[in-house]
């Protein structure tokens, strides 16, 4: 499964987070603690500077390779931001199949797979809104997740378009009698907030923690905050083996306000049966 992390906060060097902690990101795509120990089928980069839209990078290189990625972290400076390194699931190692994924002002990530996926791939993809079929770019199920949601009113309801995009995609996989599980574990922003979703259908879901403190001070093995409330970060496995990190519960939605994560349970209308 892939690994990734999202960040809100004062203007960070994106470096400070993927290159320089004991178990930063890039050592997570050779040597992951909590998932399949290596992600090298590409790596992407999204981040929100002065503009209200992101800023992209992907390319399908291991991350740990890609000299570009090195020379890109060190120079951008992000309030926010979400970065990937991807383990294929059995699509094809492309640019358009690495995350995030991008339209307008929102960014989108994933860590999971749909049971069954080639089996009801045509089914799902001929739900997608005819506004938003045009932006299928990829093969991937987290792509087609993506545009369902959008579909669902990602736009303006964007923890009721999950909602609904999940028990979308479970219900067909029942129609379809696949016994694979559904499993999710994934990250919205739309430059101001961060919105991450964990949940199964097996109570198998991939990890996902969090932590919130002040500014980070110090670059290096382990991360230090001043303080207060202004930083968030929500990622797949901690950066450090220190004791900050929070982990989400299963069937949880995490929602980050004014530098603070909230917690709660996902609506009941996500769980359950479909």
């Amino acid at each position: 499964m892939c690994r990734w992390i999202a960040y809100a906060g004062p203007p960070l060097r994106v470096s400070t987070l993927l290159f320089q902690p004991e178990n930063s990101l890039i050592r997570q795509s050779l040597h992951a603690k909590h998932g399949v120990p290596t992600n090298g089928d590409g790596f992407g980069l999204g981040w929100y500077g002065e503009r209200p839209f992101p800023g992209l990078y992907r390319d399908i290189l291991p991350a740990w390779n890609d000299a570009n990625l090195r020379s890109l972290a060190d120079q951008v400076r992000a309030r926010l931001f979400f970065a990937h390194v991807r383990a294929s699931t059995g699509t094809p190692t492309s640019r358009e199949n690495c995350h995030p994924f991008a339209h307008e002002h929102l960014l989108f990530m994933h860590n999971g797979k749909i049971g069954g996926y080639e089996r009801i791939r045509r089914r799902l993809e001929g739900m997608i809104g005819d506004e938003f079929y045009a932006l299928r770019r990829g093969g991937t199920d987290s792509e087609l997740f993506f545009l369902l949601a959008l579909s669902n009113g990602l736009m303006d309801e964007p923890t009721a378009a999950i909602a609904r995009t999940v028990r979308q995609v479970r219900r067909e996989m029942l129609l379809q009698n696949i016994t694979e599980p559904f499993r999710m574990a994934a990250a919205l922003s739309d430059g101001e907030r961060i919105i991450a979703v964990r949940t199964s259908s097996d109570g198998a879901s991939p990890s996902l923690f969090h932590t919130a403190g002040g500014e980070i001070l110090a670059e290096g093995p382990q991360l230090r905050f001043t303080p207060g409330r202004g930083t968030v970060m929500v990622l797949s496995e901690p950066l450090d083996a220190e004791g900050h990190w929070q982990e989400v519960p299963e069937d949880h939605v995490l929602e980050t306000r004014q530098g603070e994560a909230r917690v709660r349970p996902i609506p009941l209308d996500l769980v359950g049966s479909a």
